[in-house]
């Protein structure tokens, strides 16, 4: 296998005839291992997945495979490249092994090997006794699923998964991320969300990104550290939630008999009688680094 670096630097995207800067100056190295991407909606993280997929280009800046420039060489990406965008459709008339096998002709897997492949994806994606079923009729979660069995079809050294669980049940998420972790060992996995609990069951390296920036990179356990201290719990009564709301950074309401109990994210105490809330959970350090972000007036 040898070695894996896919390395993006200072990448600018910029669309045509407008002011809009989709990524600015965005660089990260990445290697083996599952890296989350996590950013709200429109953050830029789909972009950033299409210029590694080589579908977009960068305005400015480079992506080296391995040393290669893929701006100037994308098929030396493509050739080890699986991908999931967010928007994957499937043929609704087409049966999994149909489809597999038509995806393999088109990513140039030569026949023999993409049926014995196709048979080994078919299991390890649960959908071997699913498999002469129209996809039309599948759910969501096994939609996914031949999703990730598709991008697999040509064993890729690097695989990008662009918000893979959205509209999928706890289930179907679960046994999703568990693929995922299964299939980390020697290949670089890019997992791009706006869903913390994802990144949180699966990656051991984050990168958040907020109005196509790079926010932070760290471990989870270096995220977390972000917010030590600064996590407070707090009882109002429900009349109050709005102020609140306007006033705070809030991670969570819960309603009890005794009024809302709301935990705030603050950098001092927000009110005489809060407490310091006990172990700050990952989302509170993701709210934290996009509400310092937009906080500190960057456009």
């Amino acid at each position: 296998m040898g070695f894996m670096q896919l390395l993006i630097e200072n990448v600018n995207k910029q669309y045509r005839g407008s002011d809009f800067f989709a990524l600015r100056d965005l660089s990260l190295d990445i290697g083996p291992g599952i890296m989350g991407l996590l950013g709200p909606n429109g953050a830029g993280k789909s972009t950033l997945m299409r210029i590694i997929a080589t579908i977009t280009k960068p305005t400015h800046g480079n992506v080296h495979w391995n040393g290669i420039d893929i701006v100037q060489q994308p098929d030396e990406i493509r050739a080890v490249l699986g991908y999931l965008p967010q928007d994957f459709g499937v043929y609704p008339n087409l049966n999994a092994d149909e489809f597999l096998h038509y995806m393999a002709a088109i990513k140039g897997v030569d026949h023999k090997a993409a049926k014995e492949r196709i048979e080994d994806l078919l299991t390890f994606v649960n959908l071997l006794d699913a498999r002469k079923r129209p996809l039309g009729n599948y759910s969501g979660g096994m939609k996914q699923r031949i999703g990730i069995a598709q991008a697999l079809l040509n064993d890729p050294r690097i695989l990008i998964v662009d918000e893979p669980t959205v509209g999928l049940d706890p289930e179907g998420r679960a046994r999703f991320r568990h693929l995922l972790a299964e299939l980390a060992g020697d290949r670089i996995v890019i997992l791009s969300t706006h869903i913390v609990s994802d990144v949180e069951a699966t990656a051991n390296d984050i990168a958040i990104i907020n109005q196509g920036q790079l926010l932070v990179r760290s471990s989870p356990e270096d995220l977390l550290q972000l917010v030590e201290g600064k996590i407070w719990d707090l009882i109002i009564p429900s009349a109050e939630l709005s102020a609140a709301k306007q006033k705070h950074l809030l991670s969570s309401i819960i309603r009890r008999k005794d009024g809302l109990h709301i935990r705030v994210i603050a950098e001092s105490r927000p009110a005489q009688e809060a407490q310091l809330a006990s172990a700050p959970i990952l989302e509170e350090a993701f709210l934290y680094c996009i509400s310092t972000h937009r906080g500190a007036g960057t456009e």
